[in-house]
């Protein structure tokens, strides 16, 4: 009972924080590439038009523009460059 009452006043050691904490240092390969990729210039152009637009129709209080072809372009580009360089490393 004493045991019981320390644990409930100093509370449980917390695996689960030590869990996720380990989890967050891990770092996904497929991350790294997109973030390489994305500074790549085809990349940085179609990001910059995405931008562009993101600013113009945020700045409007109505319009029928939503950016989904600037998205779908940067989106094409930065994945046929991580597609690029994870299939030739694979070969």
């Amino acid at each position: 009972m004493v045991f019981e009452e320390k644990m409930i006043m100093n509370g449980e050691p917390d695996d689960e924080e030590e869990e996720e904490e380990e989890e967050e240092d891990m770092v996904d390969p497929i991350d790294a590439m997109r973030q390489k990729c994305e500074e790549a210039e085809h990349c940085v152009h179609t990001r910059e038009i995405l931008e562009q637009c993101e600013t113009r129709v945020g700045s409007r209080s109505s319009t029928a523009e939503d950016c989904t072809e600037e998205l779908f372009d940067f989106l094409h580009a930065r994945d046929h460059c991580v597609a690029h360089k994870l299939f030739h490393s694979v070969k």
